[in-house]
């Protein structure tokens, strides 16, 4: 006879209202499951997605702000101001032209022109083309009217000669008697698109109109986040800021707000030309941040198919398991009761079989007793192993944000000074020429034209470092990752005066790594040594490197007071640190030990015998 014969049949209402309550508490586990995994969830897509609205924002901002002085410096340019003040003369348009196209192929602008306080074009970069702007009106535009009002412009629009579309720096020409005209460059943001075609979520900025003007998703660009009306495209189509394109709508459609300022949102399915990496439509997070300085809005759009199939999955686990301990729960009560009847039908027995099946059910107790207390310490392991995950991947994140930002800061210091030489060659520079001196004004202008390109390689080398990391190993000069590492803390050697000395072989030392994340590790060894030897009149850092057998030693050893016991018995763990509050977190070297782990290597710190701390990398060969 089955249990469930057997509760029928002795049993039948108990039995209903048992398999009642199991069915409710499984399906209230269920939903409680699914409802806290979903808010973990979204809380957690919040802080990643408000960490890529700051990245994308910065790399945005960057793009933008190296192309901002090129208006204002067309305006000390003596050619273009006599040009604009003697606009029919021919020699000084061709001499103009000439200048401008050179300009404008070495900045890797579009375009580079210049009107009349009318609006009329009379100098241009693409002076040797059928379709140059020479000659024509574009007064109408309101980049030539923000100039004119105010001295400087800025805007997104579509070429009504090429349809190419660009982002307009406009600033205004003056001289002593008033504004002469008005200089504009014409920058492409398409580099900065491509780039964002690898991200993990779909990206775009839309301007003040609500108009997607840059996205990673080529079939959104040019659509509206919402609907417009006759008025509104009517304006579009007078001032040509589009090139009367057909502005369709995105289809966004909101489904509830969060904190933060964060909404669920739905996007409407559209017919796709490009195959996406990444979901572009059905259910989104939408997180958007105005960006400084523009009318424009970044927002990133996070799917929520990956939140959802988690809190499926672990509202079904969570269903199964009260399915399971119910069913366990019966069989120990059935058995319990079918003990207690065969003891009730054994009275008859002899005393000492009564005395064995009491030891019998005793011993049963304490096997269900034991069963269920082991499986409370799988439940706890599995979420303390969960929970332990979780924050190594949030402190390893955190610790890659610390060193961007610290570098950031560095390198921002260090433009400082050439911005301010900068300002005062070309002061001079404009003196010089009023004077007639034109042989000092040519060398000003030579020097800008160095510290130019210094300023260039000091952000091509934060672009490299902050350039997201492919994670794939990979055949790397180490003596070359050294380089980028020092170059990169350039500022604060220099402020600290700290000699930098280094000894390596003359043949390669190639190491099988990913060179990112070998600098992540380099410059947070330099950083350490520079803060332990804070305050030392000749400070010191010696970095070797060598071959042994399969593998590259790399050793960097400062001349600082070297680590304390304590700090070399507990040198890598988590959140110790010997700095002050707030000035470490206490995972510099986890991290670096992490990630040098991944390399298949190891990294190891002690005292060097003749003073301060010695800390060595030892990695694969390629």
């Amino acid at each position: 006879m089955t249990l469930r014969q057997h509760l029928q049949i002795r049993h039948p209402l108990r039995l209903t209202a048992l398999v009642s309550a199991c069915a409710l508490l499984i399906a209230m586990i269920a939903f409680a499951t699914y409802r806290i995994s979903q808010q973990m969830g979204l809380a957690e897509m919040q802080i990643t997605g408000r960490h890529r609205l700051d990245l994308y924002a910065a790399s945005l901002e960057r793009e933008i702000v190296k192309y901002a002085y090129f208006p204002s410096t067309l305006g000390l340019e003596q050619s273009v101001l006599q040009l604009l003040t003697h606009p029919n003369d021919p020699k000084l348009v061709a001499k103009v032209n000439s200048f401008l196209e050179q300009v404008n192929e070495r900045a890797g602008t579009l375009s580079i022109y210049v009107m009349d306080n009318k609006g009329q074009v009379h100098a241009s970069s693409n002076w040797r083309r059928p379709d140059s702007f020479i000659g024509e009106d574009l007064s109408f535009r309101s980049y030539f009217r923000d100039a004119m009002e105010t001295g400087t412009g800025r805007f997104f629009g579509i070429g009504t000669t090429r349809s190419e579309p660009g982002y307009y720096l406009s600033s205004a020409v003056e001289n002593r008697n008033g504004t002469l005209g008005v200089a504009i460059v014409k920058v492409s943001l398409e580099q900065l698109e491509k780039s964002w075609t690898t991200v993990e979520t779909p990206v775009l900025v839309s301007d003040e109109n609500g108009v997607v003007i840059l996205t990673s998703v080529p079939d959104w660009k040019f659509t509206t986040l919402l609907p417009l009306d006759d008025r509104t495209r009517t304006a579009f189509d007078r001032t040509q800021q589009y090139n009367r394109r057909a502005l369709q709508s995105l289809g966004v459609r909101e489904i509830s707000r969060l904190g933060n300022g964060a909404r669920l949102v739905n996007v409407a399915r559209h017919k796709q030309e490009l195959v996406s990496p990444y979901p572009v439509s059905g259910r989104f997070m939408e997180q958007s941040l105005p960006l400084p300085g523009t009318k424009w809005s970044l927002t990133v759009f996070t799917p929520l198919d990956a939140v959802d199939d988690m809190s499926t999955t672990r509202a079904a686990v969570a269903a199964v398991s009260t399915l399971l301990l119910c069913i366990l729960a019966l069989l120990v009560n059935q058995r319990r009761r079918h003990l207690r009847d065969l003891l009730a039908a054994s009275q008859a027995l002899q005393k000492a079989h009564d005395e064995l099946e009491r030891k019998v059910a005793e011993r049963t107790a304490d096997l269900s007793s034991a069963n269920r207390q082991l499986q409370e310490e799988v439940v706890e392991r599995v979420r303390a192993e969960r929970s332990l995950r979780a924050t190594q991947d949030g402190l390893i994140q955190a610790g890659k944000l610390a060193v961007i930002g610290q570098l950031s800061t560095g390198i921002a210091h260090e433009l400082n000074q050439p911005l301010a030489a900068l300002r005062t060659l070309s002061g001079n520079t404009m003196r010089f020429l009023e004077r007639g001196d034109a042989t000092t004004a040519r060398s000003n202008l030579e020097r800008i034209a160095q510290i130019v390109d210094r300023m260039g390689q000091i952000t091509g080398q934060l672009k490299a470092f902050a350039h997201k990391s492919s994670g794939r190993p990979q055949a790397v000069d180490v003596r070359q990752v050294v380089a980028h590492a020092v170059a990169l803390l350039d500022q604060r050697l220099k402020t600290s005066a700290t000699e930098i000395r280094t000894d390596f072989p003359d043949s390669p030392l190639e190491a099988w790594c990913d060179p990112n994340r070998l600098e992540q590790v380099l410059i947070n060894l330099l950083g350490n040594a520079l803060d332990a030897m804070a305050g030392l009149a000749s400070p010191r850092i010696d970095i070797n490197g060598c071959e042994e057998g399969m593998m590259i030693r790399l050793e960097v050893r400062d001349h600082g007071p070297g680590l304390s016991d304590e700090a070399l018995a507990r040198l890598f763990e988590p959140f110790y640190t010997t700095k002050e509050v707030g000035v470490g977190l206490g995972l510099g070297l986890t991290i670096s030990a992490g990630i040098v782990s991944d390399f298949g290597g190891t990294l190891t710190g002690d005292n060097h015998p003749d003073g301060g701390a010695c800390f060595t990398l030892v990695i694969p060969k390629s």
